[in-house]
């Protein structure tokens, strides 16, 4: 009996079931009638605990600290040791998924970006429709500001293809000076070495068995598939492009980003000027053919 909590219950049952007072109960306890007597004062935080409740709900995924930013943003903000108390008194811990042997051994930091569309970084993802049919996703990312820049769901996803979804990414937002990926198949082709030429981007392939040396885009698709594709069943390509573009959005606009401070990667963008024109939104077609990436 080490919390006064304890010591209260004990206090409790030897006057119930010993008829004892309650000096002589607290004195063969070992505490103070003040500390018997104490009636707290905490609130019951009943708002906070409601719409924790609910934001936990919505985002599964996502721990105490990613939900105080959600609540900071409401006008919440309690202290970080009261917000963990009552998430684990709520029962809101997130469930954690087995996870996989890595990699020993001495790995080099990576030179961080200073400025947007100085690296993007692009890799694939793997998924399957509720029916077993399997389809590819293309992720690219922003190294400096942790964007989204697109999400394309494919059955196939060709050199050709890519190519050509990195040309509408630059119509968009800019040319990159460099791009990184690694060394599939898709990636190392003749359309993607003859498309870097052409537009003059700067390609880098990682050391093949080093992942790491792309993390931003590995991390990103941690988070992908964790907070999306684990998430969802997908009935058809159609369906699983409309979640990912739904999803894109929320992760680039609502998402709170822990290495950016609680801020979000498009706020972080919104801080910079850009070279060439103005930012536009393009909201993706409702007719999925094939052509049809996720941009915004």
């Amino acid at each position: 009996m080490v919390t006064p909590g304890a010591k209260r219950e004990a206090v409790a049952y030897a006057r119930d079931h010993h008829g004892l007072s309650e000096r002589r109960a607290c004195s063969l306890v070992g505490v103070s009638r003040r500390v018997i007597r104490y009636e707290p004062t905490r609130p019951d935080d009943g708002a906070l605990r409601q719409r924790l409740r609910e934001l936990a709900a919505e985002r599964r995924r996502f721990g105490y600290r990613r939900l105080g930013y959600l609540l900071a943003r409401e006008g919440m903000r309690p202290n970080h040791k009261k917000l963990l108390r009552i998430y684990r008194e709520e029962g809101l811990r997130v469930r954690r998924r087995g996870g996989r042997k890595r990699a020993l051994g001495t790995r080099a930091p990576m030179a961080l970006p200073q400025g947007p569309n100085q690296r993007w970084s692009l890799d694939f993802v793997s998924d399957s429709l509720v029916c077993g049919r399997r389809f590819r996703i293309l992720c690219i990312v922003d190294d400096f500001t942790r964007e989204c820049l697109a999400l394309v769901a494919d059955t196939s996803l060709s050199g050709i293809r890519v190519a050509r979804e990195l040309t509408t990414l630059i119509g968009l937002r800019g040319k990159p000076h460099m791009v990184v990926s690694d060394n599939g198949t898709e990636l190392t082709s003749s359309a993607i070495l003859r498309w870097s030429q052409e537009r003059q981007v700067e390609w880098h392939y990682i050391a093949p068995g080093k992942p790491m040396q792309n993390g931003f885009v590995e991390s990103f698709n941690g988070r992908l598939r964790d907070e999306c594709l684990n998430e969802t069943l997908f009935t058809s390509l159609a369906h699983a492009r409309f979640v990912l573009m739904a999803w894109r959005h929320d992760y680039n606009h609502v998402r709170p980003h822990s290495k950016l401070g609680g801020q979000t990667p498009a706020e972080i963008a919104g801080q910079w000027s850009w070279g060439h024109a103005p930012r536009t939104i393009a909201i993706p077609s409702t007719n999925h053919h094939e052509g049809a990436g996720l941009y915004l």
